[in-house]
């Protein structure tokens, strides 16, 4: 994929804890056809663990050797993408918004979450109940191609996604980009990346990507070649204060 293989690292992380992903972990093993979440998913925020998350994430930013610190950073539009960038790049001494020199964030909306439609905050049970004719096409067309009414499927994340690495090849040719996203464009970018099939992604899918976690490709030749993926380890250390979004 010709946007990528021009970037010289390309690192990915999820947005850290959110309300809403500690919602959806409250229905399980429940009967709750809905997650109760109030807020449009554009403006569900981070959690109080999810914030710590964003901060020891940019500890781990500002640890990094010179030769691999991002140059560009790319958020989401999302508030809880938004404020896990803002609370990283706060704890990096060479991320300085207010000198022009610094590092600013970038917010672009093709690397936002996936849109659902009306299934939209519904749990499983929930769409089985209340939509029952979509549950049985999606059982049939499968996870990557089956797209809800007004939604989207994994293939147009795809689609999104080859615009957004297009863009950013012209942009930022040999760049060391960071792009502060969502679980599914982390797993729909490594499909990109590595050239993989329906089959191998769904399987790699199947490990949720964690919250904070970071995924990276450095240029290796002609190519990027993976690096780490879904690594939480920066995660471990303790002592750390939720901070406040600067």
């Amino acid at each position: 994929m010709a946007g990528v293989k021009a970037l010289r690292w390309l690192n990915l992380t999820r947005h850290g804890e959110s309300t809403g992903n500690l919602a959806y972990a409250a229905t399980i093993g429940t009967d709750a056809e809905e997650a109760g979440i109030t807020e449009r998913d554009a403006d569900i925020p981070l959690s109080d663990t999810g914030r710590v998350q964003a901060a020891k994430l940019g500890r781990w930013l500002a640890a990094l050797p010179a030769d691999e610190r991002p140059t560009r950073v790319i958020a989401s539009p999302y508030l809880r993408t938004l404020d896990t960038a803002r609370i990283a790049l706060a704890q990096t001494p060479y991320a300085a918004p207010q000198d022009p020199g610094g590092l600013r964030l970038l917010v672009d909306e093709r690397i936002r979450d996936r849109e659902q439609g009306p299934l939209q905050g519904l749990t499983g049970l929930g769409v089985r109940r209340r939509f029952p004719a979509e549950a049985e096409r999606m059982r049939g067309l499968g996870k990557f191609y089956y797209r809800p009414p007004g939604g989207e499927s994994w293939a147009d994340l795809a689609l999104r996604l080859r615009s957004f690495y297009r863009d950013l090849e012209a942009d930022a040719p040999d760049e060391r980009v960071l792009v502060v996203t969502h679980d599914a464009i982390v797993v729909v970018t490594r499909y990109l990346v590595e050239g993989l099939s329906e089959r191998e992604i769904l399987e790699i899918e199947k490990t949720p990507v964690g919250n904070a976690s970071v995924s990276r490709w450095r240029r290796d030749g002609s190519g990027l070649r993976a690096v780490s993926y879904n690594d939480s380890a920066h995660l471990t250390d303790a002592g750390v204060v939720a901070p406040r979004v600067p």
